[in-house]
């Protein structure tokens, strides 16, 4: 049985009274730490999506890539040459494909000295941690080192971190966090990276 037209005023008069009062009782600002975990598809896209909106407000962003450091992306293509991106990749490709331990180590370091940095600049609003969960687990960056830098950043300065199982403490620590499922995917029927959906 359909709902009446006076039941569903009611109704929809009701919820939007309780979304408004929650939208009146939040009243602060602060620089957010987002983690995007889980095993679904979209971590890296939903980040680029804040990137985008980043430059919409006329801020900047800087993006640090952990892992797709070798393949050819389309955000990559996009985000680089806008004056108001730093676009850096920090890794030569996932791990079994250069399966040299050191060199991975090395790349990583390399990669987080330059996101340190842009996480002590106040001119930048967002800094994207792209797949930077990898590191962690394969102890290739301490967690502890990380966790510093990112509470020491300016006070309206937002970090996004991507990737599969995401520390216990990037996740205590985060403002948000959303655990990506993974339900079906084109890949495991064959189908190869699409440029534009996957890359």
């Amino acid at each position: 049985m359909s709902e009446s037209e006076e039941a569903h005023r009611e109704r929809t008069r009701r919820h939007k009274a309780v979304v408004d009062a929650k939208i009146a009782a939040a009243t602060r600002d602060k620089g957010l730490l987002l983690v995007l975990t889980g095993n679904g598809k979209g971590k890296s896209s939903s980040a680029f999506g804040m990137v985008a909106r980043t430059l919409g407000y006329g801020r900047r962003a800087a993006v640090f890539q952990f892992i797709k450091g070798t393949e050819n992306v389309g955000e990559r293509a996009f985000f680089s040459t806008h004056p108001d991106v730093i676009w850096e990749k920090c890794g030569e490709g996932f791990t079994w494909e250069t399966q040299d331990r050191a060199r991975d180590i090395a790349a990583a370091r390399a990669g987080w000295e330059k996101a340190r940095a842009a996480l002590s600049d106040p001119s930048i609003s967002l800094v994207v941690l792209d797949e930077l969960t990898y590191p962690i687990t394969y102890r290739y960056l301490a967690v502890g080192e990380i966790m510093a830098a990112i509470e020491a950043r300016p006070p309206m300065q937002h970090v996004v971190i991507t990737g599969r199982a995401a520390d216990d403490a990037l996740i205590a620590a985060a403002d948000t966090v959303s655990a990506i499922r993974d339900v079906k995917h084109a890949f495991r029927d064959g189908v190869r990276a699409q440029e534009g959906i996957d890359r």
